[in-house]
């Protein structure tokens, strides 16, 4: 059976340990183990990147950049091995892979101009001959926690931006589908960086608490479940890191009666259930205003569902895959139960799907559920899975009011025509990212990533400048160069008292 290792420079000695089985999603057999790691794994990792970070801290940006600019070549290069790799331990299928890939591509394409966004600020004359400026310098070491759904964009998000600034990092990814993360490590060093700069460790929650608790780690970023994110968040900073962590999502789609409901069926059929709904920013709720609208919605929504093909990952013509793990089926197609049982119309039941020849991946049919409440549980927690739930709204005001009162506060996309009301939601939604006729609504990497309320802890969001100040501290420098006279010139004045 294939054997997933640590990356790690001191590798030597290190414990077989304990195993987590990686299944292959789509046949529902185990076709690889990973090795879980330790405290004392993670002691001799930190030692390593702090043995290599000042210096790779001392290289110039534009060197630290060239790195990155060979990096991106080497991932376009390794596109297709990539994505294969990632799709037949995830489940999701090649074209989503590649998008995964593609995704945190875009993140090491903005860390490729790091020279120019680490350039601090500078006041000449702030006081009799006095300069002020200012520099940007990297905290250290850097750990990444992050999630199955998304396993190469996700770390490129973080690692990109946390290297590039000058730190070390290590990485966690999730012990599901490991293999990726390892082969972009592979792939960083084949770039030209120090060995030791990129490390990946695969644990549980042991690793994580041991990463939390280490006083050589200054910043920790985390994207998983908001339950956790606030673990990481709180335990984190109760060590003095630190901490960025991203949470759970429950996005809506707010379909105004003048929308194009052609248009929105399309994109609900993408967002809604491409990567069989394993995205924090999948569309899994939509908000007909009005009953006309509603009604039509839905008689549109039904054979457009109908006609989504589910496939085995390498299938070309699959709009999309099984999910993760068995328990992963289990608890999405409970919550279609849970559904039903609060009162829910099951129009499409996806449970018991079974992908003739594959009968025992992890399949999902697409399923939609209408006559859904915010009292539901069903509706307030996350399912994550391929099920869209319509949510009646009876005019702009509640469709306003229901994602801005629900627990998660990640993405939200409205549909309409009409640009006042596109612009009154926009500006009046308490959610983090705004979609207007754009159902998914994640920003460029020149932007930031990022959501509100239970679905993101701490003040700064993900990549782009946001994530430039995450892996970063600012030095303020005073200076004054006296003129030599024998008096010694001027007594010093602060400039703020000039």
């Amino acid at each position: 059976m294939r054997q997933v290792g640590h990356f790690i420079v001191d590798g030597v000695g290190a414990p077989s340990g304990r195993k987590h089985q990686i299944w292959n999603p789509s046949t529902g057999e185990i076709q690889a183990e990973v090795t879980l790691g330790d405290a004392a794994l993670l002691d001799r990792a930190v030692a390593t990147a702090k043995a290599v970070q000042p210096e790779w801290a001392a290289t110039n940006p534009q060197k630290r950049a060239r790195v990155m600019f060979r990096f991106k070549e080497l991932i376009e290069a390794n596109m297709q091995e990539l994505a294969e790799l990632l799709s037949s331990e995830h489940g999701k299928v090649i074209d989503d892979a590649k998008g995964d890939v593609q995704r945190g591509l875009e993140v090491i394409e903005f860390a490729c101009g790091i020279p120019h966004v680490l350039k601090g600020e500078y006041t000449q004359g702030a006081g009799p001959g006095i300069d002020v400026y200012s520099t940007r310098q990297p905290l250290g070491i850097g750990a990444g926690i992050t999630p199955f759904n998304f396993p190469a964009m996700i770390p490129m998000w973080m690692f990109g931006m946390a290297i590039a600034a000058g730190n070390a990092f290590i990485l966690k990814p999730s012990e599901r589908d490991p293999s990726v993360p390892v082969r972009l490590a592979e792939l960083f060093v084949e770039a030209g960086a120090p060995e030791g700069l990129l490390q990946v460790i695969h644990g549980d929650k042991e690793m994580v608490d041991a990463i939390l608790d280490h006083a050589d780690i200054s910043a920790v970023s985390f994207v998983g479940s908001s339950d956790i994110a606030h673990y990481v968040y709180k335990r984190g900073v109760d060590n003095g890191k630190r901490v960025q962590a991203m949470g759970g999502a429950k996005n809506h789609g707010i379909v105004m009666p003048d929308a194009d409901l052609d248009q929105v069926v399309n994109d609900l059929a993408g967002a809604a259930f491409g990567s069989a709904g394993e995205r924090c920013m999948a569309l899994p709720v939509v908000v007909p205003v009005g009953e006309d609208t509603a009604e039509k919605l839905k008689a549109k929504l039904i054979p457009a569902i109908n006609a989504l093909r589910i496939g085995v990952s390498n299938d070309p013509d699959a709009h999309y895959g099984p999910v993760v793990t068995p328990e992963h089926k289990a608890r999405v197609e409970q919550w279609i139960t849970t559904a039903e049982e609060e009162g829910g119309d099951i129009v499409v039941d996806g449970r018991g799907f079974s992908l003739q020849g594959h009968e025992k991946g992890f399949f999902i049919g697409p399923t939609l559920i209408d006559n859904v409440t915010p009292q539901m549980s069903s509706y307030q927690e996350e399912i994550f899975g391929p099920v869209l739930q319509i949510v009646r709204a009876k005019d702009f005001e509640e469709a306003v009011r229901l994602p801005s009162d629900h627990q998660y506060g990640n993405g939200v996309a409205i549909f309409t025509r009409n640009g006042h009301a596109a612009r009154e939601f926009a500006s009046r939604v308490n959610v983090g990212m705004v979609g207007i006729n754009v159902p998914i609504p994640v920003p460029v990497a020149y932007h930031s990533f990022g959501g509100w309320k239970r679905s993101g802890f701490g003040d700064t969001d993900q990549y782009g400048m946001e994530g430039l100040k995450f892996w970063t501290k600012v030095k303020k420098i005073t200076q004054r160069w006296p003129d030599g006279s024998p008096d010694g010139g001027n007594a010093f004045v602060i400039p703020t008292m000039g």
